[in-house]
Formats: C-alpha cells, sequence, structure tokens
C-alpha cells in the first residue's frame, strides 16, 4: 500500500509538472520558440493572483479568473512587441530576449515583493483529503489532476477542432503561404502566446496554492516544464501530459527512498528516456 500511494502521489504530483509544460509546449510546437522566461511568468502569474485576491478580498480561485485575461493580454502584447522581432531561422535571438526578460521579471519581482516566500490562501480545501480504503489522497492535488486534464483536452479541442486550430497548425508548416489566405502569422503567433499565458496562470494558481513561491523559483518550474515537453515528445500536447507524469512518480520514488533524492530522480528518468527514446515518447507536429 506504501507504493501505492507513492504512486498515486507522484501521479498527481506529475498533473502539475504537466501544467507548468503546457503552455510552453504549445509556444514551441506553433512557432518553434522556446521561451526560457516560461517559468517566471508563472511566478509573475502567481503573484497577480496573490495581488488581487489581498486587494479585492477574493478567494484564489476567482482571482485566478480575473488574472487570466490580464495574463492573455500581457502574452498578446510580449509577443507582438517583443518576440515577434526576433522570431526567424536563427534560434538564438529568442533564447537571449527570453532570457533577458527572465531576469528582468525575477529582478522586478524581487523589488517589488521581496525575497519573501509566499503562498495563496485556498483556505481549508488545502488540508482536505479523500480516502480510498487505506489510501489518502489530497483534495487539491486531485482537483490539479483533473485541472491538467482539463486542460489538455481544451488545447486539444482548440487545435483539431476550431477555425483558430487551423490557422495555428497552417502558420506552424508554412508561415509564408498562410498569408496568401489572409491570415496575419504575427498575430496568429499573438493569440498562442496569450492561451499560453493564459494556461500558465492556471499552473501558477495550483503552484501557490500547493508550495511557498518567491521571485527566484522561475528557473526550476522552467526546468520541469521543458523535461514534461522533451519526456513526451516535441509538439504533443498528451506526450506532454505523460511527461509530467513520468517526472512526477520518479521524484516521489526517488523521496520514498531518500527525501534527498526527489530532484535527482526526476532528472535521472529525463536521462533515461532520452536514451532509450532521444525524440521523446510521443513525437508529434501539430499537422
Amino acid at each position: 500500500m506504501i507504493w501505492l500511494e507513492t504512486l498515486i502521489q507522484g501521479l498527481l504530483l506529475g498533473g502539475l509538472y504537466a501544467l507548468f509544460a503546457a503552455g510552453l509546449s504549445l509556444v514551441f510546437g506553433i512557432m518553434r520558440l522556446v521561451n526560457l522566461a516560461h517559468g517566471d511568468l508563472i511566478v509573475l502569474a502567481a503573484y497577480l493572483i496573490l495581488g488581487i485576491g489581498t486587494a479585492m478580498g477574493l478567494n484564489p480561485f476567482i482571482a485566478a479568473l480575473i488574472a487570466m485575461p490580464i495574463m492573455f493580454a500581457l502574452g498578446y502584447v510580449l509577443q507582438t512587441v517583443l518576440l515577434n522581432r526576433v522570431l526567424g531561422e536563427d534560434i538564438l535571438p529568442p533564447l537571449l530576449v527570453t532570457f533577458g526578460l527572465s531576469v528582468v521579471i525575477q529582478n522586478a519581482l524581487l523589488q517589488q515583493f521581496t525575497a519573501d516566500s509566499r503562498k495563496l490562501p485556498v483556505g481549508p480545501i488545502e488540508a482536505q483529503s479523500l480516502s480510498f480504503g487505506s489510501v489518502n489522497v489530497g483534495i487539491m492535488p486531485l482537483i490539479t489532476f483533473a485541472s491538467a486534464i482539463l486542460v489538455i483536452l481544451c488545447l486539444n479541442r482548440i487545435f483539431y477542432r476550431t477555425a483558430l486550430g487551423r490557422a495555428f497548425r497552417a502558420t506552424s508548416d508554412d508561415p509564408v503561404t498562410v498569408q496568401l489566405m489572409g491570415i496575419r502569422p504575427s498575430r496568429i503567433f499573438a493569440v498562442a502566446t496569450g492561451i499560453a499565458m493564459v494556461v500558465a496562470t492556471i499552473a501558477a494558481l495550483y503552484l501557490g496554492a500547493r508550495a511557498n513561491f518567491d521571485p527566484s523559483i522561475g528557473p526550476a518550474r522552467l526546468l520541469y516544464a521543458f523535461e514534461a515537453v522533451i519526456i513526451g515528445g516535441l509538439g504533443s500536447l498528451w506526450g506532454t501530459l505523460i511527461g509530467g507524469l513520468v517526472i512526477g512518480v520518479a521524484q516521489a520514488f526517488g523521496a520514498a527512498l531518500n527525501p534527498q533524492w526527489q530532484i535527482l530522480a526526476g532528472h535521472v528518468a529525463f536521462v533515461v528516456v532520452l536514451l532509450l527514446r532521444p525524440r521523446g515518447l510521443f513525437p508529434r507536429a501539430y499537422d
């Protein structure tokens, strides 16, 4: 039963990592952009939720609903004003720009909120759990996992069942030809980044509800997101979910064996998958 509970806790933790990675996978799949500021944008969204909730006296879940359109607008503006200018065949300019953006966000948050750790007060639900025989499962981890699946379902539906999704896929395949059909790639890219920021806000809600956060934790979240995306296979949203679950389960079993091995176990799982499947478990393009 101990190992069964460890497996379940690892899967639920993997749901959080999948939320970290979904926005990153979305942006990479459409415009081949590696956003090194993704983790810091998640932390920024967590502070935004905290600020809205504190200022208006709202529950973090309600505050997150208000933060989502704000983060969408931020993503749209960032892509339009900054990132579209550096997209091209050379991957170095976007890397440098997003790295600089990461540094700016971290220092701005540090200046505004100091290095003190914060947490989103979600109320009694934080400590509540459900019992399945001799296995206890926290309600917040369950909600996080369900949200991860729902987000992946919604993103897949957008991509394969809507006109916007067809524009995403066409622009990803050939951004030059789609302009003949009246589609502006720069606008499509901006919308994609906006949607990625909405997903990042959902990830920020559960990050802040389940653990403390401070301005410096963005790079670690980016690392987990990268590993989940690469394990799952670049361009596969369902693969991203599986990648997050692999990391979560590896960390859970590593912690069960030795608390000091938790983070290391996730990285080891990442390396093992790369050795066996260099292109990830489910490599796929948005076609």
